[in-house]
């Protein structure tokens, strides 16, 4: 991330040429650095959430205060340790670490000329209001109920079923984009179900450190704590638990088994909000109509993931999905050189690529002439 934005720096200092209807007339585009800019990041993936924050916004030419979540700190202030050994300007990067108060008060603050924002559609609401008493951009990532379509015409499944558990198991299901909506093709419902949950059996849940896991814990008991209580009142709906459904028994710690849902009422809150939890939703579809129908019905844009071995269908889903990013025969990946941003709940602007740099530069229009007039007085000629 660091070396790509590097890399993309020196576009920004040549005027980028615009072509004009009159030749008497230049025009150019400038992107001057907006200046100070707040960044505020989540705790699940901290470095990561902060590079890509920070990478294109030191590429740009702004100043940096990035303030991260104070669940996970550590790792932004060794970043600014090593800041301080590259020995980087003072002031250029700066890190505070705080609760939700010091959020606040940057994107209050007059100074700041923007603020990006990753986490919840609660926070981000907040941030939106405290940026207005001084009008600024503001960019934010505020999660999703992402989907994950499977049709019948798949090439394979073991390697579908893989990536169902990508999708929603990886980092404990505390991903803003997790696949955690499973809408399976009618035909194909009986023989995905039955591997899914021997696969789902076989995941090693234990210490992170540990290479054999593939399940570790919560971020925190109160985080633990919110996921159990999204299963309970599933349970309460009439919602069936294939597998999981509580605390990894004998085992300390912030652990919840991975959990698979079936007879998932539509509108019920485990199918419409985001759990930041291993909990997967499940429900079959008839047609590709319905199957779009349903990956739609949420109030995120997040993301939304398609399995399909027929490239035309893969092409029409690509645009009839609502999401700013839709994977065919995968769920997860990101790249740097990808653009990343979502649609309605899930906020708007966009981090990572060429369109994650411009985020931070303010544009200029330049109209430059030698000696045209436009002879609107021409007395005085």
């Amino acid at each position: 991330c660091l070396r790509y934005y590097a890399g993309l720096a020196p576009t920004l200092d040549a005027p980028e040429a615009v072509p004009l209807a009159d030749g008497d007339y230049r025009g150019s585009l400038v992107r001057d650095p907006l200046g100070v800019v707040g960044l505020i990041t989540p705790w699940n993936y901290p470095l990561l959430m902060a590079v890509q924050k920070v990478a294109p916004a030191l590429a740009a030419g702004c100043c940096v205060v990035l303030k991260p979540s104070e669940l996970s700190p550590t790792t932004s202030l060794q970043l600014a340790e090593l800041f301080l050994a590259a020995e980087a300007p003072p002031g250029v990067f700066n890190v505070v670490p705080g609760a939700g108060a010091t959020g606040a008060a940057l994107a209050e603050h007059p100074d700041v000329a923007k603020i990006s924002f990753t986490g919840s559609v609660a926070t981000g609401r907040r941030v939106m209001r405290a940026a207005a008493e001084f009008p600024r951009g503001v960019s934010l990532e505020l999660g999703g109920k992402c989907p994950m379509l499977v049709f019948d015409d798949i090439r394979e499944l073991d390697t579908v079923i893989d990536w169902v558990l990508i999708g929603v198991f990886f980092n404990g299901g505390q991903i803003c984009s997790a696949t955690a909506r499973l809408l399976v093709h009618e035909p194909l419902m009986e023989r995905l179900m039955k591997r899914l949950l021997e696969a789902t059996a076989a995941i090693v849940v234990g210490d992170p450190l540990a290479p054999e896991t593939k399940l570790g814990p919560l971020v925190s008991a109160p985080q633990m704590e919110k996921v159990l209580g999204f299963i309970e009142r599933a349970k309460a709906t009439g919602c069936k638990v294939l597998c999981g459904g509580g605390r990894v028994p004998g085992r300390a710690g912030y652990f919840v088994q991975p959990t698979i849902l079936a007879d998932v009422p539509l509108g019920s809150e485990i199918w419409t909000e985001e759990v930041f939890g291993p909990v997967l939703c499940v429900r079959s579809f008839a047609t590709e109509e319905e199957g779009v129908r349903l990956a739609n019905d949420t109030r995120f844009g997040l993301a939304a993931a398609v399995m399909t071995g027929d490239d035309a269908r893969a092409t029409r889903l690509t645009r009839a999905l609502d999401a700013g990013t839709v994977w065919i025969n995968c769920s997860q990946p990101a790249f740097v050189e990808l653009p990343w941003g979502g649609l309605k709940l899930s906020g708007f602007g966009h981090e990572n690529g060429r369109l994650g740099l411009e985020e931070f530069c303010a544009l200029k229009a330049v109209c430059a002439t030698a000696d045209a007039c436009f002879k609107w007085y021409p007395a005085h000629l």
